[in-house]
């Protein structure tokens, strides 16, 4: 954070500390630019990314006021450009400065999970896998990750969306793995924006196993990616987490229900094993949704 001290007559050149999310890894994605118009310094925040940003923004004012309070928390739609917040002299002619610093998430804030919509079992019909890890548990299951599930999986199995969207982000260049959270920034992943603006993250994929890109729309029961054994990993595993952006720092996830070979609408346990439907929606073959 840049502490700067301006008059009212100068023109200031500011500078930020953006802190991006796990799931936002592209720093020219979103720029923050103020812009001065007589005494007044306008914020407009550009979103680049495929889906919404929520950007928290926490501020030192020195004989300054706004327009808003802080810390401040503002939703930017992507690919656009919005003016967040304005700040001006609290006294005409007073010696005034600030500094700020900012923090964005991939999602929205105001995003609201459709709590009727039962997901798809992430991978292919008639097939059955474990699951290692449910809600709450106890290796990693905790804090945004409350309410993921880990399915055992060999490496190179074909991972399918378990509902659909639009991708917002793809990372799949790591080739590493371990159980130290040291390992967590070499996670492959998928992330993918759901219409009620939730987003759905599948975790630990394999190196250059993408079969979607940015921007693409998929349907549930397309094929994704290839599972893996990448990032903060006991073993090869896929992990699946719908979670909903809180602001600028934070995420939480959420408690989805699943559809499979026995039942329609249920919450998946540790220990248990379950089959996919073979009456999975939308393509379910390999080239689906490749690019």
């Amino acid at each position: 954070m840049l502490l700067l001290s301006l008059t009212g007559a100068s023109r200031p050149a500011v500078a930020t500390h953006n802190s991006a999310s796990e799931v936002s890894s592209e720093t020219n994605a979103v720029t923050i630019s103020p812009h001065r118009e007589g005494d007044v310094t306008h914020f407009f925040v550009e979103n680049n990314e495929f889906s919404e940003i929520t950007m928290t923004f926490e501020m030192s004012l020195i004989e300054m006021k706004s327009d808003v309070s802080f810390p401040y928390t503002v939703v930017i739609p992507p690919h656009q450009t919005m003016e967040a917040f304005t700040l001006s002299p609290s006294a005409p002619g007073a010696k005034w400065q600030y500094s700020y610093t900012n923090y964005y998430k991939l999602g929205s804030s105001t995003a609201r999970h459709d709590d009727s919509y039962v997901y798809q079992l992430p991978y292919a019909p008639g097939d059955k896998y474990k699951v290692t890890q449910a809600y709450n548990g106890k290796f990693s299951h905790k804090g945004s990750n409350q309410y993921a599930i880990d399915w055992q999986m060999a490496q190179g199995t074909l991972v399918y969306a378990a509902r659909g969207g639009v991708v917002v982000k793809v990372k799949d260049g790591s080739d590493k793995g371990g159980t130290s959270i040291d390992f967590d920034r070499y996670n492959n992943y998928v992330l993918i924006r759901h219409d009620d603006g939730t987003l759905g993250h599948y975790c630990h994929l394999q190196k250059n196993g993408m079969l979607v890109k940015v921007g693409q729309i998929v349907a549930a029961g397309d094929a994704i990616a290839h599972s893996g054994n990448t990032g903060f990993s006991s073993g090869p595993h896929l992990h699946f987490c719908v979670f909903q952006t809180k602001n600028g720092r934070e995420r939480v996830s959420i408690p989805v229900k699943f559809k499979t070979a026995n039942d329609t609408a249920i919450t998946l346990v540790s220990g248990r094993s379950y089959r996919a439907a073979q009456t999975q929606s939308a393509s379910a073959h390999p080239s689906a949704g490749a690019s």
